[in-house]
């Protein structure tokens, strides 16, 4: 069971906070508890969270019982403040960066986490990564890579993240954030997303020919289909009409059968 607050978590001023880092923390204790309701949707028996920062989340994922809890955090600052303000925290703080660290369980686990802006990106790609390991994410995000990650072929933000996250997770958009429910208010709006592993995997050649042709189709993206990716297919295939569309209008189903059709 979670202890729940009230409206507001507590200011505390014992850190500061570094813009370099993209560091907005959140201090609206009704969107913690929403984040909180979206993780114990699923079962899980491992959570990592990434960069606890001030410990608004961590404070009751820290209470959560049976639970192998795990966090990493760049900042030196904040992991002194963490470990002095949570002390049984200590032994489960990786201090690094996400994006350089081992995958940190051998087991499945939960990623959480209110994630830094200037590398939320990234981090997707690093889940990707660790795809095997990693059933679900609940993280929140800038509102425009949520929108990128969720997005279908069609919209203007469909691209390349959404191509590749989508290969691997269901992508679900839960609910906006206000930027003043964070200290100091992000001059955006913020969502956050649910991600669940796909129950089958997409039926490409392979992952990696996937990953080029989505890669090199979005490289160009006011090109045709057929300008863009000329180098991977040989001339006959080009001439298939889908080749006339650009890539924002295929779907993950179709970059996969392409693949299918690729130069070996």
């Amino acid at each position: 069971m979670i202890v729940r607050a009230g409206n507001q978590v507590p200011l505390f001023t014992m850190y500061t906070l570094k813009k370099a880092l993209g560091q907005h923390f959140l201090k609206d204790q009704a969107v913690i508890n929403r984040i909180l309701d979206a993780l114990m949707a699923d079962s899980f028996e491992r959570l990592l969270e990434v960069g606890p920062g001030g410990g608004a989340l961590t404070a009751a994922l820290l209470q959560l019982p049976s639970v192998d809890f795990k966090a990493v955090e760049v900042d030196t600052e904040k992991v002194n403040y963490l470990q002095t303000t949570y002390p049984s925290i200590t032994s489960k703080l990786i201090q690094g960066s996400i994006l350089d660290i081992d995958c940190p369980f051998a087991e499945p686990f939960t990623v959480i986490g209110n994630f830094p802006y200037n590398i939320s990106s990234q981090i997707l790609f690093k889940i990707l990564e660790w795809r095997d390991h990693v059933p679900v994410v609940i993280g929140m995000f800038q509102k425009e890579v949520a929108e990128r990650a969720a997005s279908k072929e069609g919209s203007k933000v469909y691209g390349v993240l959404s191509a590749l996250v989508q290969a691997d997770y269901d992508v679900t958009r839960l609910f906006d954030v206000p930027p003043d429910a964070f200290r100091p208010p992000p001059k955006v709006m913020s969502a956050v997303i649910r991600l669940s592993r796909r129950q089958t995997e997409l039926p490409y050649r392979s992952r990696k020919v996937y990953h080029q042709l989505v890669k090199q189709a979005f490289g160009q993206r006011r090109k045709t289909l057929r300008n863009a990716v000329r180098g991977l297919f040989d001339a006959e295939v080009l001439q298939d009409p889908l080749f006339d569309r650009r890539a924002e209008t295929l779907s993950i189903a179709e970059f996969a059968a392409l693949t299918h059709r690729m130069k070996a």
